[in-house]
């Protein structure tokens, strides 16, 4: 048996080495846990349960936003896969996981009207998706690297019975315009390592039991396989400028 590994995502940011590495996983009979810290952020675990109980009824439609407040490095950019690949997967996951359904089909589209690093890399550095999942509920996910009045991460889940959202706190890059609106948030979040600090504690935690036999894996490689996938179908999608059916894609 291999040795049990705790691997930050992505496994690889293209399809055809994530799958290898499964299957070396699986040859090996390892124990393989990806880092989706996301799972373990206290409002998106708390809105997922909420779904997953039925308290917002039928869920007609989610919509999420990962918002960088600057780019990184080129160097990072180069190697990074795309917006798709190192930032919305986090997203793509999310959907997965807190609604419990597959995504069958995407259309993606992205702008490089920003710095002209997006342009030279052939990356963008804002885009969205609309995602259709297997139930029929409808997901939007945005993103961007340019978010300069702060770090954002969102998701909005909406039924026939209620709506709710995680990452809306009193740390929000954002203000109102209404008259009676929240104050806009005094201190905004600076990056990921503030924001989901204490979610990357209870991931490191997570595996922690899982090595000792005192937990199950909470995401193992297919679930990693599954968000790249969406990923990458993305990137297909934006190219193309077509809807692309996750048939389409390889998979394990």
């Amino acid at each position: 048996c291999g040795l049990p590994v705790f691997c930050e995502k992505p496994l690889a940011t293209d399809l055809a080495r994530t799958l290898a590495v499964l299957r070396e996983v699986a040859a090996a009979d390892g124990v393989l846990q990806l880092g989706f810290m996301r799972r373990f952020d206290a409002g998106c675990r708390t809105a997922r349960e909420l779904v997953r109980s039925g308290a917002l009824g039928r869920l007609h439609s989610v919509r999420t936003m990962t918002a960088d407040p600057a780019p990184p490095p080129a160097a990072y950019l180069a190697t990074s896969g795309g917006l798709y690949r190192d930032c919305l997967v986090h997203d793509f996951d999310m959907v997965r996981w807190v609604t419990g359904h597959e995504v069958t089909e995407v259309y993606a589209t992205g702008s490089d009207a920003g710095p002209p690093v997006f342009r030279e890399l052939g990356d963008v550095d804002t885009a969205v998706a609309v995602l259709t999942l297997d139930d029929g509920t409808l997901a939007t996910c945005a993103g961007t690297r340019c978010n300069g009045a702060g770090y954002d991460v969102r998701m909005e889940l909406a039924g026939e019975l209620d709506q709710v959202s995680s990452g809306l706190d009193d740390r929000t890059p954002i203000a109102s315009t209404e008259p009676h609106g929240p104050p806009p948030a005094g201190k905004p979040w600076t990056g990921f390592l503030e924001r989901f600090g204490p979610a990357y504690e209870a991931e490191l935690a997570a595996f922690v039991r899982l090595v000792r036999g005192e937990g199950p894996n909470p995401c193992d490689g297919r679930e990693a396989l599954a968000a790249l996938r969406i990923a990458e179908a993305c990137e297909v999608s934006r190219r193309e400028r077509r809807p692309v059916r996750m048939t389409e894609l390889p998979d394990l």
